[in-house]
């Protein structure tokens, strides 16, 4: 079931799951099936992706260095760090796969 309409052709041939790896604007994209051009989540999920991968290392940052001096804190320490580091990975993916719109791929390949 594809809900999400591809820039180039205007069809709608992605559905969440595909336009959540589809990537950012720095990435190759996906081919969309109906014209075979490459699509990318726009400017909107790159500026997301990287305010929320900053905050996200700013609390491991944070957690690396409070949790000595903050009991509970440090019993859950590595908890609270893997939790980041998957949330850098999983939120950005769930706000492309929902939130923003599909964008024509900019990269340059060569052969």
């Amino acid at each position: 079931m594809s809900i999400y309409n591809c820039p180039h052709c205007g069809e709608k041939s992605f559905n969440p799951l595909t336009k959540a790896f589809a990537g950012q604007l720095n990435s190759k994209g996906k081919v969309c099936p109906k014209c075979g051009r490459r699509c990318v989540n726009g400017k909107g999920a790159t500026i997301f992706n990287a305010v929320y991968c900053s905050i996200a290392f700013i609390g491991v940052v944070f957690t690396y260095l409070k949790a000595p001096t903050i009991e509970w804190l440090s019993y859950y320490e590595l908890f609270v760090v893997l939790g980041l580091l998957a949330s850098m990975y999983i939120v950005p993916k769930l706000a492309n796969a929902f939130f923003f719109k599909m964008a024509q791929a900019i990269r340059i390949q060569s052969s």
